[in-house]
């Protein structure tokens, strides 16, 4: 699978650590992934967890344009925003492709592939559930960042894990997390 990870400047980059760790830990040669921050998601990062982002992913800078995200010809297969800012999301809903994230999203609809935008933010104005519509009418997946805690999480990490999961399980790369009903393992 080739898979596209951004990551915005929206709070919540403890989701996307998460989502790298996880990633991380897949067979290396079934997978082909690449990142791309915004300058903003590394300040974010860097505030919210105290460190420089760490992953062991190719790593495109945003503004090049000739990097293999930006072409549906790179046959990218998954395409995840995590966690996206308003700015973002409303600059993918409206195809304007003046970064690399917002060129590979058009992208990835273009090419109806999936896209994947995990929104970190509360309360929702009205444009921002336009866009989501927009998003979600060209083809796109929303989902919220919103953990469950009926499998008890006793950490913050068990939290975001119960999160985490599900977009690894939307991706197609299972997980082993908690479902309702059974405990995956």
């Amino acid at each position: 699978m080739k898979l596209i990870i951004a990551i915005t400047g929206a709070s919540g980059s403890i989701y996307a650590q998460r989502l790298l760790q996880k990633l991380e830990a897949l067979p290396k040669l079934e997978h082909s992934i690449a990142v791309i921050f915004s300058e903003t998601g590394k300040k974010v990062w860097q505030y919210e967890l105290g460190e420089s982002p760490k992953h062991a992913f190719k790593e495109f800078d945003n503004s090049d344009f000739f990097a293999a995200p930006a072409s549906g010809s790179a046959l990218f297969e998954t395409m995840i925003v995590c966690p996206c800012s308003m700015g973002t999301m409303g600059r993918i809903a409206a195809g304007l492709a003046d970064s690399l994230i917002c060129r590979a999203a058009d992208v990835m609809l273009k090419e109806r592939r999936k896209l994947i935008i995990v929104p970190r933010e509360t309360p929702y104005s009205l444009i921002h559930i336009r866009n989501m519509e927009t998003i979600a009418l060209a083809g796109g997946i929303i989902i919220p960042a919103s953990p469950s805690f009926y499998s008890s999480p006793k950490n913050i990490n068990e939290l975001v894990d119960t999160f985490v999961d599900r977009i690894m399980h939307h991706v197609g790369l299972g997980h082993a997390g908690f479902m309702w009903g059974n405990v995956i393992t």
